[in-house]
């Protein structure tokens, strides 16, 4: 075999050929190689050369796009990503025998000729004008790889591709000039390097390595012989070579490559019979690409990890740059995911909703103080086969990040944001009011940050049940979730006082549109998603602080280096005081009140049910000191018209679904599998007043003209009275002395 040149400069020779290669390509005289006649190339030889010279000096040979590897917060694969199938390897870990054998059917004469082989244009040429057409290219591996680096930036974008390999003088020229640029500056073992790290070798896979893994599941440095000259031969035409497909076109190939290197003297004729008496072997391992791949139904959680790559400006100040990051790949993400916390969430979820339900569950985590979300389960597996059940709509998360059009209205959920909007404006938890099931409230009471009227009508309202009529404080209707409590205590805390609390605790529109600033707000009549919800209730878990979502702790980018993440943005939203109140008061949801089937017995915990109008949606959230968990169960398909009466759900039947009966046993599991049985934190203590101890302070206050009652409803005095007609017995909020009722002044 002829002797090889390590690379580096060009000899005389070379120089000379260089120079007669750039002319023979600028003339009419490539047109007889592989091009038409020169008068259909829309470009004149003298218009070339000049063209020629203005091509920019610097060769910018892109990244070449590798796959993705996402990890949980252990370190543990969740799935793989790509736009190209590809892992770069150094040639040391590429078999010698890959070596010889792409240099020996591609372009025997590499480590001779230098950009340009004239020797093999002037054979092209002879053999192309005998058979009367192209039948030959005189394209060096070199050339051939600047092509592929040309092909690489354009991507997926099919106009650019078509840029890139267009059949056209002023290209091919082009092409040239990089390919001296290259030859020069990186020599041969290093343009070796990059051809079989670039090159497409079919079946989704890009370059050498994932090739072999591809085809025969090994590394590319442990290919033997035959498998080498197999992957050699796929080049030319990965379709029509493609060993899976088509294995006897393939076998006929790789032998054509065996007795090219027998012909150079990469091996001797009989090493190339026995290869060549060889099968194929294949040991074909598929593609796993994409969210589809991900462990633990984590397939929602990764794709929301995708979305956020693609839409946070901390990864590109535009779309196009953000794309471009994912597409390039070569990152290793690792995430915020808790594998222990997945498994759960995603048993809780597929254990009482089957896949094939009328309708759907999510189950979404969120650690209180830091933001990482541990979890995001779903009823429904992650894919795009319908007729398996299968989805790719993340029904935690908002319209953006790949979730329903507006997300789902909340219900009773809602109501503690209205108990703190309440408590951080003074308002006592021993707040009491007394109402029928039914009530109807002006609407004119209610007033926008603006100071505008909601409307003028009146706003007619109920309980669950009828015989949800009496008195309540705070925690007690808390505890049976009162309609008519809440919408009271809106009307004194203030609505633009209760929708700016909402903001400040992360609670957010599935639509991304601002929240409406409506009275019927306080019982969940906005919609939002799971995970807005188990933000906000980790905010009463972490004593007020609200810190916003997030799924990414570290990004590393192909060479190494970190890039930066977003990070959470954590800002107080109440005092410490009101958190410990509502998260007190919250404890009686789940010990007496509606959330009973839900409470753990083995630590302190709190949450709230919900359901909305005709039970489209149910809910569930809560939390303990360290873990917040949101449930939806509700129609995730159509125009929502599944109503949660008489249904079966998970093989068991509901006469009617309630957020306490299925949402709430879906959280305990969640919580009870993400849970650690060592580490029970307790919540703060704190004393919380009830209604009877209100009205024992009043009664001391009587005799000496306190004004403990100077808090109580404003609008209970007399032609202000806000329910409609029902009047409030004495005593009930504002005592019988003092200024309790109607003797409020300023």
């Amino acid at each position: 075999m002829p002797k090889k040149r390590s690379g580096g400069g060009l000899t005389t020779t070379q120089q000379a050929a260089k120079f007669l290669g750039v002319a023979a390509l600028s003339g009419a005289v490539l047109a007889g190689i592989a091009l038409p006649a020169a008068g259909a190339l829309g470009l004149a030889a003298k218009g070339t050369v000049e063209g020629f010279d203005e091509i920019p000096s610097n060769l910018k040979t892109p990244p070449l796009s590798q796959r993705i590897t996402i990890l949980d917060n252990e370190g543990g694969l969740i799935a793989t990503d790509y736009s190209r199938d590809r892992t770069v390897v150094p040639l040391k870990d590429i078999s010698p025998y890959m070596q010889d054998a792409i240099i020996a059917i591609e372009d025997s004469r590499f480590y001779e000729h230098g950009a340009v082989d004239l020797k093999g244009i002037l054979r092209a040429m002879n053999r192309n004008v005998q058979a009367g057409g192209a039948a030959q290219g005189a394209s060096t591996l070199t050339q051939q790889y600047v092509k592929n680096v040309f092909v690489e930036e354009a991507g997926d974008d099919p106009d650019k591709v078509a840029e890139a390999t267009q059949q056209t003088l002023g290209r091919k020229v082009r092409e040239l000039k990089y390919a001296i640029q290259v030859e020069e500056e990186l020599g041969k073992k290093k343009i070796l390097e990059n051809y079989l790290n670039i090159t497409f070798f079919g079946q989704q896979a890009y370059g050498i390595e994932t090739a072999s893994q591809r085809y025969f599941s090994k590394h590319a440095k442990d290919l033997k012989l035959e498998e080498a000259a197999m992957l050699a031969g796929l080049v030319q035409s990965p379709t029509r070579y493609d060993p899976v497909n088509d294995a006897e076109e393939a076998t006929k190939r790789r032998n054509t490559v065996l007795q090219r290197m027998a012909a150079v003297g990469d091996i001797t004729q009989a090493e190339a019979d026995k290869a060549i008496a060889s099968p194929l072997k294949l040991k074909v391992s598929k593609p796993n690409s994409g969210c589809i791949t991900a462990v633990s139904g984590a397939g929602f959680f990764c794709d929301y990890v995708r979305k956020t790559v693609l839409t946070d400006p901390t990864f590109g100040a535009t779309q196009e740059e953000r794309a471009k990051l994912w597409n390039l790949g070569g990152l290793t993400v690792r995430t915020t995911l808790s594998p222990r916390a997945q498994k759960a969430a995603n048993e809780a979820a597929t254990s009482k909703v089957y896949k094939d339900d009328k309708v759907a569950a999510s189950v979404v985590q969120v650690e209180p103080g830091t933001g990482k979300i541990l979890s995001m389960g779903q009823s429904r597996p992650y894919g795009l086969d319908q007729k398996k059940n299968q989805t790719v709509l993340n029904l935690a998360v908002s319209n953006k990040m790949g979730g329903s059009t507006y997300g789902f209205q909340v219900g009773s959920t809602f109501k503690p944001i209205t108990a703190a909007a309440a408590l951080e404006k003074g308002i006592s938890p021993a707040e009491s009011y007394t109402t029928d099931w039914k009530i109807s409230l002006p609407l004119n009471s209610f007033r926008t940050c603006a100071g505008a009227p909601t409307g003028s009508s009146n706003w007619d309202l109920q309980n669950e049940l009828e015989s949800e009529k009496g008195s309540w404080d705070m925690t007690s209707a808390l505890g049976k979730s009162i309609n008519t409590y809440f919408a009271k205590l809106e009307q004194k805390a203030g609505l633009c006082e209760t929708v700016e609390m909402a903001k400040k605790v992360g609670y957010e529109r599935g639509d991304g549109k601002q929240i409406e600033e409506h009275a019927s707000i306080t019982l969940g009549g906005e919609v939002s998603t799971p995970l807005s919800m188990a933000s906000v209730y980790a905010t009463f878990a972490n004593r007020g602080t609200y810190c916003s979502p997030v799924a990414i702790d570290s990004i590393t980018g192909p060479d190494g280096k970190k890039i930066p993440v977003p990070k959470s943005k954590c800002s107080r939203a109440m005092s410490e005081a009101t958190a410990d109140t509502i998260s007190q008061m919250l404890k009686g949801v789940v010990e007496d009140g509606t959330g009973t089937l839900a409470g753990l017995t083995d630590r302190d915990n709190a949450g709230k049910t919900g359901t909305t109008n005709d039970r489209l949606d149910a809910w569930f959230v809560g939390y303990t000191p360290n873990l917040s968990t949101a449930v939806w169960v509700g129609d995730d398909i159509g125009e929502k018209t599944t109503k949660m009466y008489d249904i079966t759900i998970g093989g068991q039947y509901y006469d009617k679904v309630c957020g306490g009966c299925l949402p709430g046993p879906i959280w305990k599991t969640a919580m009870t599998g993400a849970l650690n049985a060592s580490e029970t934190p307790s919540f703060n203590p704190i004393s919380v007043p009830r209604a009877k101890e209100k009205e024992k302070d009043k009664e001391k206050d009587k005799g000496r003209g306190g004004d403990n009652g100077g808090n109580d409803d404003d609008n209970d005095k007399p032609g202000a009275d806000p329910i409609g007609g029902i009047t409030l017995p004495p005593g009930v909020i504002g005592g019988n002395g003092g200024r309790g009722r109607g003797g409020n002044g300023p």
